[in-house]
């Protein structure tokens, strides 16, 4: 099974070409990496051409998600994904998904796990992923876009590209309609991706934080009523399911310094706080 790649790109030359290597050495598996850039500036279109381990698709867009729906229809694997440039595939990651789809084929999205780091490569904190619920996930999205894989019909069949009237909660506002729409939703309990916190991630800008009232707004009055109770109910769902506990581990990922070659980093005691957002 191929799984097809999407990475948005504008103005991040240097995380992307860490998002691009992470992608290429991954063993086991066919890989379609499309980088949908959006003409950039910042000397991008200098190396993307010539990348041969990517389709590069330089082009102005509407948009983060505008760009990855522009990718996904570009797409021929059976299973797609995005990936943004300050995020990278951790070593074998996409092989346990594409296991898991072959074990798993009536499966329509699959959410994995995924480390938090720093601009450095450092750990900050683990996310385990848990499959949405229908009201919980107004008030809290269990789930981070570097670890979401989605079957091909989910596009064909169902329709589900991102709402491009979002500039930041897209990705929030796609995972509602998997619950909305009933899909055949499962959990890969492996940490596939990593998510760099460089400070500058969209979801910490103003826009954000005005899209997030906004989308709060489209929920049930009676979530909007019961925020706190649901965001505790979410906290122990998460405890009952051991998303707060993790053994020492392991994990390889490119950094600014080694942009072509794996760092190794340990950490004795993982803790699931990001300290920076919540």
């Amino acid at each position: 099974m191929k799984i097809s790649i999407v990475t948005p790109s504008f103005r991040s030359s240097a995380w992307l070409k860490l998002c691009v290597e992470s992608v290429a050495d991954q063993a086991g598996v066919g890989v379609e990496h499309i980088v949908q850039d959006s003409k950039s500036d910042d000397g991008t279109g200098d190396w993307l051409p010539q990348e041969k381990r990517v389709k590069a698709f330089i082009e102005k867009d509407a948009g983060m998600y505008d760009a990855v729906n522009r990718g996904w229809r570009r797409a021929t694997g059976e299973i797609l994904a995005y990936l943004n440039c300050d995020e990278q595939y951790l070593p074998g990651g996409l092989a346990a998904v594409e296991e898991f789809f072959r074990s798993n084929p009536q499966t329509d999205v699959v959410f994995a796990d995924t480390l938090i780091l720093d601009k450095e490569g450092g750990f900050i904190c683990c996310r385990k992923s848990l499959v949405p619920w229908k009201n919980v996930m107004w008030v809290f999205n269990p789930v981070i876009s570097s670890s979401i894989f989605i079957h091909r019909r989910v596009l064909d069949k169902h329709g589900v590209f991102f709402d491009t009237k979002w500039r930041d909660l897209g990705d929030k506002m796609w995972t509602i309609e998997f619950v909305r729409r009933k899909l055949n939703m499962a959990l890969l309990r492996c940490y596939t991706s990593a998510f760099t916190d460089t400070g500058e991630n969209m979801n910490l800008k103003p826009n954000a934080i005005r899209e997030k009232a906004e989308v709060m707004k489209l929920a049930p009055a009676w979530v909007q009523r019961f925020h706190w109770p649901l965001m505790q109910l979410h906290r122990v769902r998460a405890l009952a399911s051991g998303t707060y506990r993790e053994k020492p581990l392991k994990y390889a990922v490119y950094t600014l310094a080694s942009p072509t070659r794996r760092v190794e980093f340990s950490v004795p005691n993982p803790t699931c706080l990001w300290k920076t957002r919540h």
